[in-house]
């Protein structure tokens, strides 16, 4: 039982990551009223990428091709799965993008699969069961009749690409210096968002303090959260890692709720079978025992 409950350093650190993206979908939310979601992506990880510059510039001198391999990867998922997110939260509410980015979770051992080819265990067919009939529930009469909406549909891709972030800082994350690869990565993720602005329309907002006080912000937790996550995983893995991950819509529904959110009852029950997909995707069923005269 000791071994169920005992708790690393590092895990407390992903815990304590994950209670503040719970509160960062309500404020994402409220600043999407002032600027567009590439924009808002691009200052936020423009202001992380200066300071992970000003703080660890001198290491960054020692980077290898290695390190700026693994932080671009890391960075396009990044780039993808924030500004989708964004901009869903432009038309959905801070709960509802909370329960459909946790979806991640399934995802996890179903993009194992295909990329490493590790098959799902039984646990999480279950889990991404859940999960499914959770995403039914949240898009309330279906997505046949069109209440899945772009908003929606736009977090399921963040949620997408955050699993691939999940596996590449897993994958990458002992492969060189995590501070090194957390800068490149905040850097790529800032340029490709506002590079991305012209191409995809979207142009600049009239200045308000808002979109500046929250990409800021933001920024600087973003340079403590993504220092945190690469440190973290070289010893958590990307499953262990994802399980602690999943309290991430809780918190979030419960800020939304706190702010005056309201879901109906159907996603009220949709986003319980999501954290319950979510909790046991991560499940192990106990392995049976040979008795003493099981062979006799």
């Amino acid at each position: 039982m000791a071994s169920l409950i005992r708790v690393s350093r590092r895990e407390v650190a992903l815990m304590a990551v994950t209670f503040f993206w719970g509160g960062t979908f309500l404020a994402v939310h409220l600043v999407q009223q002032y600027c567009g979601p590439l924009f808002f992506v691009g200052v936020r990880f423009g202001t992380a990428s200066l300071m992970g510059i000003a703080v660890f510039h001198r290491m960054l001198r020692g980077v290898t091709a290695a390190e700026i391999r693994a932080g671009t990867a890391i960075g396009l998922c990044m780039c993808v799965a924030y500004v989708s997110q964004t901009y869903g939260l432009r038309t959905i509410s801070s709960s509802r993008s909370a329960f459909l980015t946790a979806l991640y979770v399934p995802m996890v051992p179903l993009l194992q699969w295909v990329v490493l080819r590790r098959p799902p265990h039984v646990m999480s067919w279950v889990g991404i069961g859940l999960a499914f009939c959770g995403l039914m529930l949240l898009s309330g009469t279906g997505a046949v009749s069109g209440a899945f909406g772009p908003g929606e549909a736009a977090t399921l891709l963040g949620a997408l690409a955050t699993t691939g972030e999940i596996i590449l800082i897993g994958r990458f994350a002992g492969r060189g210096d995590s501070r090194r690869i957390t800068v490149v990565q905040l850097v790529v993720t800032g340029v490709l968002a506002l590079a991305a602005m012209p191409v995809m329309g979207e142009s600049l907002p009239a200045f308000s303090w808002a979109w500046v006080a929250g990409g800021v912000g933001l920024g600087a937790a973003s340079v403590l959260i993504q220092l945190t996550m690469n440190w973290a995983q070289k010893a958590v893995s990307p499953t262990r890692a994802t399980i602690i991950y999943a309290g991430e819509p809780v918190w979030g529904g419960l800020v939304g709720w706190i702010a005056g959110d309201v879901l109906p009852a159907t996603s009220v029950a949709g986003a319980a079978c999501i954290v319950a997909g979510v909790l046991a995707s991560e499940l192990r069923l106990p392995a049976r025992k040979r008795g003493p005269d099981a062979t006799s």
